[in-house]
């Protein structure tokens, strides 16, 4: 019998708590010597996890997430990184004391480690095969043959059609969800007590991510691995952890049951964090309550509580340091006031108003797309391959003065694409796109310059969108210069500062460069520096998506005030439908380069009619436990189609649930279904 079906007869831990201690760590501190002194990442980390047990850590970045995966793995820098205190006992042995030749054979063998982002986590010129039967033969001692045949196993395993040929090919033609699945063949190779997935799924579109997240699920259960989740969605949290840690600024500040921890959090960071998400089952009607502030630089010494300068319930006692006591709910808090958190006398946002007040739009639109189509010509690529890639087909939508629509899908499905249309970055093959009255097609270089200064865009990752040798005053300034928009350098620099005050930043950070901002910070400034031009319409791609959730929570609340303010309009590009269920007033959903459904955004939430639309909503995870084990996820099947060999009929109906003969062989027109919701399926 092979390997891996001599795993697979293990029998699944019913009771995970009922299990034995396979990890446990006590008292860690971890340090990072740096030109700037030394940085104090993980203070005093105690947790443990048993075997079979799914525990998930969460926290803003720089709290000491993943510092505290590299560690236990013995994978810190060595020449800045190490750990002056604490013990890490795996299996009965301090991983601490062991020895670099030690440690190898337990890296990869008892204890795996999947990475956030496949395609750098895998070498590139090496064949996925090689890759696979690797550390099988390192750590097992097979022959190549019998590597080979578990290799075969373990992509079957881990759900990819056809392992014996996919073997032979490379990373790059694979998709990103296949890459993570390879990911997850590697680290279930040696058959490993223990899995830490570090943000496995962050890059992975909604529907990928139900994918593999359900199947290390059910493999962490059939297997009895143990399972360790870095992650700042709460949603997958809650549908997947057994216990969860949550940590800021380098500590654990409290410790519980998923429910528990979800439903009656004992510490202030943890409820604000849980009032910070966007949530596809409340509808819209308040603005997000955020976490102020920023965490503190763990380059200073820190004294007290270290929340306590960003915490709604800061009293006296809080510039103590408080320590990790019991709560009620049998978890742990870093919180002097637990008690009265559990007692009901403190609760989050309790005293503020923030409803919103609903936006009038005009019955003229801004921007009209119509029967926009995208062409790319491939020539010479992989194998000699040729052929057209329809990136956008026929897609038509209109955005009003004032109105944010919210584009989603999964990605290679056109998003972006269009995007670029709209900023003439790119040409449509046919089509147009009327703004303000204006066809941009037919544009000249002295109307589109004049365009531009109308239609903006604030781009997914704010560090590679600012210039790190410039300064956030010339950022910001140098479209005032390029429009001649002020008459001085000093009317500039009171225009830069009343950007930034704008966007919530104080007016002294012109002076700094990019690297010297937070995430949320650098966003603010490309919020700014669009804002710079006075425009009427902004294109907001994936402007959230790489923000941690408190950030995420203050910039949306930014964009709808800027919104009511000045009287924007947004096509927001996302594939968190949360925040586009939040954000938007109308959505569209695409797939494969065209329109599946249109519809108001609440219509399209309650009583979605496309089955792609449904397919979507029911992979989105909720962030309640309660909610999440009442339900199962409908999981979308298969890869999306080839773009140079695209299925005839219906483009979904390769992955459709409901898909007939009919569907194969129709192509079905975006029609009005009912009042102003419109759906591209024959079956509706």
């Amino acid at each position: 019998m092979s390997n891996a079906a001599t795993v697979l007869e293990k029998k699944p831990a019913a009771v995970p708590n009922a299990e034995p201690v396979l990890l446990d760590v006590q008292d860690l501190h971890v340090h990072f010597e740096t030109s700037r002194g030394k940085v104090r990442a993980v203070e005093g980390l105690s947790f443990n996890v048993r075997k079979g047990e799914i525990v998930a850590i969460v926290g803003e970045s720089g709290s000491g997430k993943s510092v505290s995966a590299l560690s236990i793995m013995r994978l810190l820098p060595k020449h800045t990184g190490r750990i002056p205190k604490g013990r890490i006992t795996f299996d009965g042995r301090n991983l601490l004391d062991l020895d670099d030749e030690e440690m190898r054979k337990i890296r990869g063998h008892h204890i795996s480690m999947i990475f956030q982002e496949p395609m750098t986590s895998l070498n590139p010129i090496l064949t996925i095969g090689m890759q696979i039967t690797e550390p099988l033969q390192i750590h097992l001692g097979m022959t190549a043959e019998q590597a080979q045949a578990r290799a075969v196993e373990l992509l079957g395993l881990v759900g990819i059609t056809d392992p014996a040929r996919r073997l032979e090919q490379y990373p790059h033609q694979f998709s990103g969800g296949m890459r993570q699945r390879v990911m997850i063949a590697i680290g279930l190779a040696c058959n490993p007590q223990l899995i830490i997935a570090d943000e496995p799924t962050t890059a992975l579109d909604v529907t990928i991510q139900a994918q593999i997240l359900e199947l290390m699920k059910d493999l962490s259960r059939k297997l009895n691995i143990a399972l360790i989740i870095i992650t700042h969605n709460l949603g997958v949290v809650a549908r997947y952890a057994d216990r969860v840690i949550v940590m800021y600024a380098a500590r654990l500040v409290e410790e519980g049951e998923a429910d528990n921890v979800f439903h009656r959090p004992r510490h202030p960071y943890s409820m604000g964090l849980l009032r910070s998400v966007p949530r596809l089952d409340r509808p819209r009607g308040a603005k997000l309550e955020t976490i102020e502030g920023l965490p503190p630089n763990l380059a200073n010494t820190q004294t007290g509580c270290r929340f306590a300068p960003r915490c709604p319930f800061k009293i006296a006692v809080c510039d103590t340091e408080p320590a990790l006591l019991t709560t009620d709910t049998g978890g742990l808090s870093r919180c002097h006031r637990h008690d009265e958190i559990a007692a009901g006398k403190l609760v989050w946002g309790a005293t503020s108003s923030n409803l919103q007040q609903p936006v009038a739009l005009s019955s003229d639109a801004l921007l009209s797309v119509r029967n926009l189509t995208k062409t790319f010509e491939v020539r010479g690529g992989f194998r000699g391959v040729n052929g057209s890639v329809r990136a956008v087909q026929d897609v038509s939508f209109e955005i009003h003065p004032g109105e944010t629509l919210g584009l989603v899908g999964e990605s290679g499905c056109g998003k972006t694409t269009v995007g670029r249309l709209i900023l003439k970055l790119e040409n449509p093959t046919s089509g147009e796109i009327v703004f303000e009255g204006a066809d941009l097609a037919a544009a000249t270089a002295a109307e589109m310059k004049a365009i531009r200064r109308k239609i903006q865009v604030i781009f997914q990752d704010p560090y590679s969108s600012l210039n790190p040798r410039m300064t956030v005053g010339q950022i910001i300034g140098e479209p005032l210069s390029v429009y001649k928009l002020v008459p001085d350098s000093r009317k500039a620099d009171e225009r830069v500062a009343q950007l930034l005050e704008q966007v919530g930043l104080r007016p002294e950070m012109a002076a700094r460069y990019p690297h010297q901002l937070s995430g949320g910070q650098r966003q603010r400034v490309g919020i700014a520096r669009a804002l710079a031009m006075e425009p009427s319409f902004i294109v907001c791609d994936e402007a959230v998506s790489a923000l941690d959730v408190s950030i995420q929570g203050q910039i949306i609340n930014l964009l709808e005030d800027l919104q009511r303010r000045l009287g924007l309009a947004y096509l927001f590009i996302a594939h968190d439908l949360a925040v586009v269920r939040h954000i938007s007033m109308r959505v569209v959903v695409m797939y494969f380069g065209k329109i599946m459904e249109i519809a108001d955004r609440d219509a399209i939430y309650k009583e979605p009619l496309h089955p792609y639309t449904k397919v979507l909503l029911d992979a989105a995870p909720v962030p309640d436990p309660t909610i999440e084990k009442g339900r199962e996820p409908r999981l979308i099947k298969g890869e999306l189609p080839s773009h140079l060999s695209p299925p005839s009929g219906c483009v979904f109906n390769t992955r459709c649930p409901i898909a007939s003969q009919e569907c194969r062989e129709i192509v079905p027109p975006l029609r009005e279904v009912k009042a102003g919701h419109y759906a591209a399926c024959i079956k509706v």
